[in-house]
């Protein structure tokens, strides 16, 4: 069976509510929400497979900022139409950039959640969040109150900053079919089915990347207690 069916969709959505809110580490969460996926819409998870085979093979995201180089700075708009610059960020302290491929990802919203329950040890460490996804300024709005983030959702309105930084792909025909049950155009405001790579980007206020997470495989994160890590390292 190659599409979702209403009865799996459901399934799939107390999949995601038993996985978000389970104890356990982001990674355990994340691996048992694909394990979820893998046995409710096997079709998917094998074309994802497939996807991230060749994204690997060709190197993607690769050549994304690495540590110790600067970080090409952002002007986006947040959820209420607001420039937010990365300069002005880091006028504050380390910036934790973060790429979301939607807000009807379930890995996103995991991994959102858990970064908001973080969020008092990270500022502990003089840091600051922010997201980073190609949807428009709606469902950005509603990624944020969903996990209820305190901080800056940006619009990245056809991946234009994704794109410099070398994260973004596009969603073959086989995974176009897949997903068609969303309205993708709606989201991003275009037919382009491009997605950002997801990936996290701990900034130093001297504009230098600290350390770094990307993973063509979008099911994969970087853990709570490495970000802390690399929060605290680059407060020094």
């Amino acid at each position: 069976m190659t599409q979702l069916t209403p009865a799996n969709a459901e399934r799939l959505r107390q999949a995601f509510l038993h996985c978000r809110d389970m104890e356990g580490s982001l990674r355990e969460r994340l691996e048992a929400y694909a394990a979820a996926g893998r046995d409710i819409f096997p079709a998917y998870s094998e074309a994802v497979d497939r996807l991230v085979g060749r994204l690997k093979q060709n190197g993607g995201g690769e050549s994304a900022p690495r540590p110790g180089e600067a970080m090409p700075p952002f002007m986006l708009p947040d959820d209420r139409g607001r420039l937010v610059t990365l300069p002005a960020l880091l006028q504050q302290g380390p910036v934790i950039a973060m790429f979301f491929r939607g807000h009807w990802c379930p890995y996103c919203r995991i991994n959102v959640g858990a970064v908001v329950k973080a969020l008092d040890r990270i500022q502990q460490r003089g840091g600051q969040v922010v997201g980073i996804m190609p949807e428009t300024q709606k469902y950005a709005s509603q990624f944020k109150a969903e996990a209820g983030a305190p901080f800056p959702i940006l619009t990245d309105l056809d991946n234009g900053y994704a794109l410099s930084l070398n994260l973004a792909i596009w969603l073959d025909s086989e995974i176009q079919g897949l997903l068609s049950y969303l309205d993708f155009s709606d989201f991003h405001g275009n037919d382009g089915w491009v997605l950002p790579i997801p990936a996290t980007f701990v900034v130093g206020r001297d504009g230098m990347v600290k350390a770094r997470f990307v993973d063509p495989d979008f099911r994969k994160r970087m853990e709570i207690d490495d970000l802390l890590k690399a929060v605290e390292d680059a407060g020094r």
